[in-house]
């Protein structure tokens, strides 16, 4: 078996890893719960080129030799955010106020189906996380039953349930979690 290993890329230098991963994005999201065609490949290529150029942004690759078997990004949210916005139902101001070093979002995180089940994805949220500087780590994932090997695992690395979140208009309804970390 090819060992597999991990690539970090902090802040704008990230956008330049979008061809190594793209592949792999488009192979997990075409499954379902996701089921995601050409528009939604062509949305995420625009979100991820303004994401990579927010504050605190970093991208993790997973690779089997020059192949790219997984992959994860995310940012810190900025004093500004939206992110709590789309809550079903509201949390309080305490609890959604961001300082720009409060939260870091997990945006993404997602393995090829024949990498799957070998650690791969606790690995890249390692790695994504690891000297954040932050008190907590925040994402939505989907409630669908087809996600329950993600809930699985996030609940086992200490994520909880906050609520629910709608993030636009046309988005499925996700589960809000957060990883405290102080």
């Amino acid at each position: 078996m090819t060992e597999v290993t991990y690539q970090r890329t902090d802040g704008p230098q990230a956008a330049g890893q979008l061809d190594a991963f793209l592949p792999a994005y488009e192979e997990v999201y075409v499954e379902p719960p996701y089921c995601e065609g050409p528009r939604d490949v062509a949305e995420f290529l625009e979100r991820f080129r303004r994401q990579a150029r927010r504050p605190g942004f970093r991208l993790v690759l997973a690779r089997a030799g020059e192949e790219v078997v997984g992959f994860t990004f995310g940012y810190r949210l900025p004093a500004d955010t939206t992110w709590w916005n789309g809550l079903l139902d509201p949390l309080p101001q305490d609890f959604t106020r961001e300082t720009g070093h409060r939260t870091f979002a997990v945006i993404e995180l997602a393995v090829r189906k024949p990498w799957r089940r070998r650690g791969i994805a606790a690995t890249l949220h390692a790695h994504l996380i690891d000297g954040a500087g932050v008190e907590r780590i925040t994402l939505t994932m989907r409630p669908e039953p087809e996600a329950a090997p993600a809930q699985c695992a996030y609940r086992a690395w200490g994520y909880a349930k906050v609520g629910r979140s709608q993030p636009w208009d046309e988005a499925p309804v996700y589960d809000a979690m957060v990883l405290r970390l102080t």
